[in-house]
């Protein structure tokens, strides 16, 4: 055997043991007389020593050429270290191995960066050699913590009764959502399978097969522009359940997250708040709002308009929030905001502020307009106590509420708001069911065509589209959207319904989706379900809001893999078989 015992689990207790080790050579120390290697397994560091005076001469001088990443195996004898030796923040730290025989397994280049908890390689090198990176123990406990948090989930879900099915990878172009990854098929000339964005339709299908309870953690796919949180493959939690309305699937989703956060984290949450799409972007400016902190939005349209300010005056939603303790903010910092939020990725034109004196009275960036009674009327809507400044946006209504949302995301971090070891998880729900795309003056399915109206605004899929509200449901972690979901369809005719207003001829959603519609018609139950993304969710229970270190091979913001060079161009015999012919200029 290559070892006994690996490199974390030797203490005193294992004195005057004889133990094999194998693993890498994360350093060595050489004192002539005596030479220290720290061996490094995914478990840990022991540390060994070879001794002149101790050692088999041959093993001594072959010690000395080992350099760092050398993989090797080493049999010895367990000893206490020296007192003044000991290193009280390991667990092998109380002891070390005389090494008796060693064994090269693997030579070693230098590798170009230090396998370190704090490396000196950059970002792009590190995912060139990125099975490097993941010796590293913050990329390695990452994987390992994902591990942890995919096993909770599986023992959760499957006490609960629920089975993990896999569905294919291989399956049919739809036009909803972003774009699909294409595959050729060799077989069947000029046709593609797509890879599946989600396994949507197949986990409706298993719910009319009586599957009742599904579950699978699957790789989905999607060809879209990438961000630090997005990947062109990513892992779902995907879940469905038969005979459910929104509050069974809402009990046992929370109780899956309060499940991780006690189990992963030893932290006990009781309420997960709800609040509806409407009230989420009025308040917050967005549908994922981070509710750690308040800075809740505060319209002040009565109290600003109509004072001869003719830039409120114009505007459609005057809004503002008051930030705790940004009463002493300089005119320095106060401009160095405004200049934030004229940046092209905010769109601002300007920002008006008013502060909060501890006296009770207020200074303001206009009170050429506006009094003191005015700005208390701000201060009282926003929710501004003494020492606090009011910052207001202004301007069409959903732009400017998604101005003031960066705005106070980006205070928050500044003001250490978001702290990464607080959890606040809650429900958005009634989510409008379509959303009008400007251009092509055509509605979309703003989760996806499958999504159940709520009965009570079916009557308005006629007159008023746009009002009619899902049966849909987030959950948000911390201002991120974790999962999403929604009480499905589950009969033909509302589906043909909802294929008609999303624009679908009748040929074109059979020639889509019949097989569904089809399988509809032989007993479909009611259903309904809910995906979490496992990359965000576990970044976000690590501390982090990026998911690339919990991925064991990441793509790069462009979609490529440096490490194997991916994608890649491939020969013309293969393009020949697949009847493809590239026109690239």
């Amino acid at each position: 055997m290559y070892r006994s015992h690996n490199c974390g689990e030797l203490n005193a207790s294992s004195i005057n043991t004889e133990v094999t080790l194998a693993g890498w050579v994360q350093k060595s120390r050489d004192k002539g007389f005596m030479n220290w290697v720290d061996l490094r397994d995914r478990y840990g560091i022991t540390q060994l020593i070879f001794d002149e005076s101790r050692t088999d001469k041959t093993v001594f001088e072959l010690a000395k050429t080992l350099g760092r990443e050398f993989v090797i195996q080493v049999k010895g004898t367990v000893i206490e270290r020296e007192d003044k030796n000991k290193n009280k923040n390991m667990i092998t730290g109380d002891i070390e191995i005389l090494v008796t025989e060693l064994t090269i397994l693997n030579a070693a280049l230098t590798p170009p960066f230090t396998i370190e908890d704090e490396t000196d390689g950059g970002e792009d090198i590190r995912m060139k050699y990125r099975y490097l990176d993941i010796r590293r123990n913050p990329v390695k406990n990452s994987l390992l913590f994902r591990h942890k948090v995919a096993m909770e989930v599986r023992k959760y879900l499957s006490d609960l009764d629920f089975c993990e099915v896999e569905t294919p990878y291989l399956i049919k172009s739809t036009p909803e959502g972003a774009r699909d990854f294409v595959v050729p098929s060799r077989m069947n000339e000029g046709q593609f399978y797509a890879l599946p964005q989600s396994p949507q339709t197949f986990k409706q299908l298993l719910m009319v097969g009586g599957m009742d309870k599904y579950f699978q953690i699957v790789k989905c796919f999607r060809d879209e522009d990438l961000r630090a949180d997005r990947q062109p493959e990513f892992t779902q939690i995907d879940c469905e359940m038969a005979f459910v309305e929104q509050e069974d699937i809402l009990n046992v989703f929370e109780g899956l997250t309060r499940h991780l956060l006690k189990e992963i984290k030893g932290i006990e949450v009781d309420k997960f708040p709800r609040i509806t799409y409407d009230y989420a972007m009025k308040t917050y400016g967005n549908d994922k709002p981070d509710i750690r902190f308040g800075m809740e939005f505060g319209e002040l349209n009565e109290f600003a308009q109509h004072k001869e300010f003719p830039v409120f005056n114009a505007a459609e939603l005057v809004v503002g929030i008051a930030v705790p303790g940004a009463g002493n903010y300089t005119r320095k910092e106060i401009d160095g905001l405004i200049d934030w939020v004229k940046r092209p990725q905010v769109g601002a034109s300007g920002m008006v502020y008013a502060k909060c004196n501890d006296d009770g009275t207020f200074k303001s960036s206009v009170d050429k307009f506006y009094d003191q009674e005015d700005l208390e009327q701000w201060a009282k809507i926003t929710g501004a106590k003494p020492g606090d400044m009011i910052f207001v946006l202004s301007g069409p209504a959903n732009k400017t509420r998604a101005q003031l949302s960066a705005l106070r995301m980006e205070l928050a971090t500044r003001l250490g708001l978001r702290n990464p070891e607080v959890f606040a998880p809650l429900w958005v729900i009634d989510f409008p069911l379509l959303e009008l795309d400007e251009e092509s003056g055509r509605y979309h399915a703003m989760h996806h065509p499958f999504t159940s109206p709520k009965p009570e605004d079916m009557a308005l899929l006629e007159t008023e589209p746009g009002k009619v509200r899902a049966n849909a449901y987030d959950m948000v972690l911390n201002g991120n959207e974790i999962g999403g979901g929604s009480i499905r369809i589950h009969d033909k005719a509302t589906q043909q319904l909802m294929f008609k207003y999303l624009g679908f001829t009748e040929d074109e959603a059979k020639a889509q989706f019949g097989f569904l519609m089809d399988a509809f018609q032989f007993g479909a139950p009611p259903h309904g379900g809910l995906a979490f993304g496992l990359d965000r969710l576990v970044a976000i229970l690590g501390g982090q809001e990026t998911i690339r270190d919990f991925i064991a091979f990441p793509k790069n913001n462009s979609g490529r893999d440096v490490m194997i060079d991916a994608p890649a161009a491939i020969d013309d015999a293969q393009l020949k078989e697949l009847s493809i012919k590239l026109d690239i200029k």
